[in-house]
């Protein structure tokens, strides 16, 4: 008897890879043109940074802004296509989702706090009466020598 024996039907399917190659070049394409547009507003921000910043306070806070809003949504993308998560089970999108927004909280949180401490601990934050040295006059005697 021959060792290769089938007892059932090989079914052979060719990998269709026309569909998800198009997504992948427009996802490309998008992320390329949303870091061209981080690139040039981050050029544009470093020059203006050098210059003087307190006269474009507003502007800076725009961009950075802007920029933190472009590259979450560049993150997306790539979790959601490269990495297949926007495939998944909402279940499965939560397990990842929820632990990494409660990090991303938890880190925000920590920063502000640790701000705050110093902030208060440089200030005194009036709890306690401040220590200063008070000069008293001194008192000149009658007959003693100046």
């Amino acid at each position: 008897m021959s060792d290769n024996v089938m007892t059932a039907a090989e079914l052979h399917m060719p990998h269709d890879t026309s569909a998800g190659t198009g997504r992948i070049w427009k996802i490309f394409r998008l992320l390329s043109v949303i870091t061209i547009i981080e690139l040039a507003l981050g050029f544009g921000l470093a020059r203006h940074w050098y210059g003087e910043p307190e006269l474009h306070h507003t502007a800076i806070l725009f961009v950075k802004g802007t920029m933190c809003i472009l590259s979450l949504a560049k993150a997306f993308y790539i979790v959601s296509v490269f990495m297949h998560l926007g495939d998944e089970i909402r279940n499965l999108m939560m397990t990842i989702v929820v632990p990494l927004c409660l990090f991303i909280w938890f880190i925000t949180a920590f920063l502000w706090d640790g701000n705050s401490w110093k902030n208060l601990k440089n200030t005194n934050a009036g709890s306690k009466p401040d220590q200063t040295e008070q000069v008293v006059p001194a008192v000149i005697e009658k007959g003693a020598k100046e």
